[in-house]
This record gives C-alpha cells, structure tokens and sequence, in this order.
C-alpha cells in the first residue's frame, strides 16, 4: 500500500536542482495571483514537480469568498472532467487483464447498443434515423467517438431529445446503468468513429468497469486506484467531516459588478452523503496532493512508491493519439474546425487529450505531452520529455479565461537546462 496523502504538499526541491530557474518559476504565481487580484478567482492552488520533485506549491485567495477563509493547502476540489482520465486508467487495468479489446463492440456488454440509430434528419418532435456505419467499440468512449451528444453543442435536436429524457449534467441520484441505457435509446449526432464529440460517454465507461469488475464503480476505483495510490482524500463525496475543506464553487459572472458569483448551491446535492450517482465522466472530488499521485504515477509510468497501476506499455498506448487516420482535433471536431485553443495539433488519446504539434498548437510544450482540464477550470498535464508535471486546482465554472495556456507557458518558460 502507498503512503496516504494528508492534503498537503511539501517542496521538495530547488527548482535549479532539477533544471529549472526559481525566478522564472515565479512567473507561475504572478500570474495566478493577477487573476486573484482582478477578481477572476475567488481561490486556486498551482503544483509543479520536475524529475519527479515538487518545486511549487502555492496557495492563493479564498477557500470560500463568502466566509472570508484562506485557500487551505489540503482544500477539497471538485475534479468535473478531471475525473475522465481516473476512470480511463481503471477500465485499462481491466483490458490488461483480458477482458475487452479496444475494438470489441459496446452492445457485446451493454445489449442496448446494438440497436442504436444515427440521427438522419428532422426535429425533436419528429426525427428519422439511420443504422450507424459500424458500432460503437471499447476505443469510442475512451477517446470521444462514439456520436453521443453533449449538452446540445453538437445537434440541437439529439441535444433537446437529452433534455427530455434526463440526460443532463450530473444529477444526486440514479446510477450508470440508467444511463448508459438511456444513452443507447436516444439517437446519434454521427457515426461512430467518424467525428470527436466530447460527451456523456466515459459515464459508459465507468458503467463498463462496473459490468466487468462486478462492484460499484466508488467500490471498483477504491481499490483499483485509489486505495494503492494513498489517495484517501479523493472520493464521489465528502463527508461532513470534511465540508469545512471543500473549496467554493463560482461561475463567471462577467455582469459589471462582479468577475464570479456563487454556483447554486442545488447542486451540491451531487456530492453528498448518500448520493448513488457516481459520475465517472465527472464526480470525483480530490486534493491537490491527491490528483499529485495520480499524475505522478502517469509520470513514472503506471507506478507510484512500489504500487503498479498500469504496465508501462499500457500507459504509452492510452497517452498516444488514437483519433482515427493520425488527424487531430480540429480536423475531427463535430460540425466543422474545433476551437484552437484546444484543438490544433492536438490529437485525443484513451483519456486524456496529447500535443501532436506545439507549432501547429501555437503552445509552448513537448510532443507527447498529456493533459485535460474539468469544467471549474482545474487543469493539468504531463510531459513525458520533461518529466514535468503541472496542476491547476480551482472552482470556477462557465470561464472563458486563457489560464490553462498562460500556465503551460509559464511553467515550460522556467526550464533551464
């Protein structure tokens, strides 16, 4: 068993003893705490490790705007999309074991796939479908090809078909099997395999480790993941012992008045006690020190303090670009060129998304490095080449802000050697 996290980091060396220079690292903080000052974030947090030593960690703002409390070093985030690659690793550790190929088709464990149909035309109120190309595989869902919809972005008929049905955001009750049937009951935006629709699909992955671990997914990542990396403090909830952890939760407001104002406090229903929806697209909540572990298992690749996670081989294979014919995200994006602060020279692997181009991206980083973000603007990436890790820890929903690019370039700019 690994060493448990308490919640807080300790640097653990000079930025100069790893190649890196501690004045230009200052730029990290000057940053973040620009957005502080002008209001952007009420609180964050940045890590950066380098030849697998911490040598930053900074806390910034407030833990909560309203109660007035510092940002604490053990705060409690909530992940959003930084849950997808946890769950990506867990499903992996079971294909290591033989229990699916990247190719097997989804139906051959959920049966309701079998039938699905492709959106051909029509209005919610009146729609016709076709029979898909081919089906949906094991590789669609880790890398976001599978044709699902995603809050109406892609298709405003499938997306209003979601609403109706329920499939919307990440509701307290519930499970992953009533959504993964849910999913196989309404139409697709395209065909599998043909365009990259970010989507509901890693809740069907986290269905799939349910189905072939045979236990919960909170009970199958436990011991899969978290209980052998020491990360106690990550979970589907937290408990009331711990509220007092818990990070705000703020949407840009961008009104005039103000940059954020308070999420509504409705969803948080999400992360309580007894909530039976285990969202594995994302509802995990987790530390910085905590999400550190698991990035520096990905660094080590696939080990952390004598606990293997994944073979080595396992890990390149999923930090590799497996969007069809080699493109990238833009040239797979749905409906037409993806966003380029995304999606340029940037290919999707089985989790997380890989710089193919830092040219082609107009974004200082190494090739092969991996990386995503989750939806209250946390962040991280790899590097593989540096052996550089970054993590961003925040609470602020709806942003447009630069920050995830800003960081990257403030962190790779202090690498000296």
């Amino acid at each position: 068993m690994a060493t448990s996290t308490t919640g807080h980091v300790a640097i653990e060396a000079t930025p100069e003893s790893v190649g890196m220079s501690s004045s230009r690292l200052a730029n990290v903080t000057r940053l973040v705490q620009r957005y502080i000052d002008d209001g952007k974030y009420a609180g964050a947090i940045t890590l950066v490790a380098r030849r697998d030593k911490v040598v930053h960690f900074e806390t910034y703002g407030k833990l909560d705007a309203e109660a007035g409390t510092s940002m604490r070093p053990d705060a409690i985030f909530r992940l959003a999309s930084m849950t997808k690659p946890i769950v990506s690793v867990a499903l992996m550790s079971l294909y290591e074991e033989g229990r699916f190929q990247l190719d097997t088709p989804v139906y051959e464990f959920i049966p309701a796939f079998r039938d699905v149909q492709v959106l051909a035309g029509g209005t919610a109120d009146a729609f016709t479908t076709r029979p898909p190309a081919r089906a949906i595989t094991v590789a669609d869902l880790l890398r976001h090809t599978a044709g699902f919809e995603f809050l109406g972005g892609d298709s405003p008929v499938v997306g209003e078909l979601y609403r109706r049905a329920g499939i919307t955001g990440i509701p307290a009750t519930g499970t992953l099997a009533e959504r993964a049937a849910a999913l196989a009951r309404m139409p697709l935006v395209g065909d599998p395999g043909a365009q990259f629709t970010y989507h509901y699909a890693t809740d069907v992955v986290g269905h799939l480790c349910e189905l072939l671990a045979g236990q919960p997914l909170d009970v199958f990542l436990r011991a899969r993941i978290l209980q052998p990396l020491g990360m106690r403090d990550t979970a589907f909830h937290v408990s009331a012992a711990n509220r007092d952890r818990l990070a705000g939760w703020y949407d840009q407001a961008n009104d005039g008045d103000a940059r954020f104002r308070a999420h509504d406090p409705a969803d948080e229903a999400r992360y309580a006690e007894g909530a039976t929806y285990f969202s594995a697209g994302g509802g995990l909540t987790a530390t910085t020190a905590d999400y550190l572990r698991f990035t520096r298992m990905l660094a080590r690749g696939g080990e952390l303090d004598g606990e293997r996670i994944l073979g080595t081989r396992t890990l390149a294979l999923m930090a590799s670009n497996h969007l069809p014919g080699g493109r990238d995200l833009d040239e797979m994006w749905f409906g037409g060129p993806g966003p380029t602060a995304i999606a340029r020279g940037t290919g999707f692997g089985l989790g997380f998304a890989v710089l193919l181009d830092p040219a082609r991206a107009a974004l200082l980083g190494t090739p092969g490095e991996f990386y995503w973000g989750g939806a209250y603007s946390t962040a991280f990436f790899v590097s593989p080449a540096e052996d550089l890790i970054m993590i961003f820890m925040t609470q602020l929903g709806g942003s447009d802000y630069l920050i995830r690019r800003q960081l990257r370039v403030a962190t790779y700019q202090a690498i000296i050697d």
